[in-house]
């Protein structure tokens, strides 16, 4: 129940700050946030991760899907018995059906977080959420590894 809770989450707080990105700023418009720090920038991204795999949003989706459906057979086990690995499984699922309700509504995914200063990519809060989901996964799977290896 929490894994979708926190999905649920996710999706509604990533759409929700895509669609005060899109009604406030035109593409490529940036705002700055923090001083030296953090800007709003509205970014139309066509491509997938870090810019891979290039502008087409069908193979981003089905790849999307795929990596989803790997990561829930992979884990199937920990998520029945890690309540971090369903937080890091919700936020993950959350994050990857905001950004494929971006590619069917729009062909790109909205992104507008940039810390132009300290990172080359602008980004989202779905991007965010898959990002630290995957890292708490991978900490899990090696804490795991180290306690059937004792």
């Amino acid at each position: 129940m929490i894994l979708w809770i926190v999905a649920a989450v996710v999706f509604g707080l990533d759409r929700w700050s895509k669609a005060i990105v899109t009604a406030h700023l035109f593409p490529g418009e940036s705002i700055l946030a923090i001083p030296h720090l953090l800007w709003w920038t509205y970014v139309q991204n066509t491509h997938g991760a870090f810019g891979m795999f290039g502008s087409q949003p069908a193979l981003l989706i089905g790849l999307a899907l795929l990596v989803l459906a790997l990561f829930a057979f992979a884990f199937r086990d920990a998520v029945r018995t890690s309540r971090v690995v369903r937080l890091a499984f919700g936020g993950i699922v959350g994050g990857a059906a905001g950004n494929i309700v971006d590619r069917l509504q729009h062909q790109y995914v909205v992104d507008f977080v940039d810390f132009k200063t300290i990172w080359p990519n602008v980004f989202n809060i779905a991007d965010s959420c898959i990002t630290v989901g995957v890292i708490v996964l991978i900490l899990a799977s090696l804490r795991s590894e180290k306690k059937t290896a004792s």
